[in-house]
């Protein structure tokens, strides 16, 4: 097997015409963690206020599940979740 070859920045990433033709280009190449890394949004968490919610047990556990098929913290997602929709708010 060749060896993969490190994306280090978007504009090495060429648009693609299909599914398959970035499937054939995924297959030899991969993201440099750096470009990854710095591609996470990271609110400023200069200064955070702790809060509590009260949640139905099973919405929770639901929100929960989803957080867990996505390999993230349930409290993490739901202050994307919050975020995103703020952003929707400000248009």
């Amino acid at each position: 097997m060749a060896a993969m070859k490190t994306v280090a920045n978007w504009e090495q990433i060429p648009k693609f015409k299909s599914k398959k033709e970035e499937a054939t280009f995924w297959e030899v190449h991969q993201l440099d963690p750096r470009l990854m890394n710095s591609s996470v949004h990271r609110p400023d968490n200069r200064e955070s206020t702790t809060i509590t919610l009260r949640f139905d047990p099973r919405m929770l556990a639901r929100i929960k599940r989803i957080a867990r098929s996505r390999y993230l913290n349930y409290q993490s997602m739901i202050k994307q979740w919050l975020s995103e929709r703020l952003e929707q708010e400000n248009l």
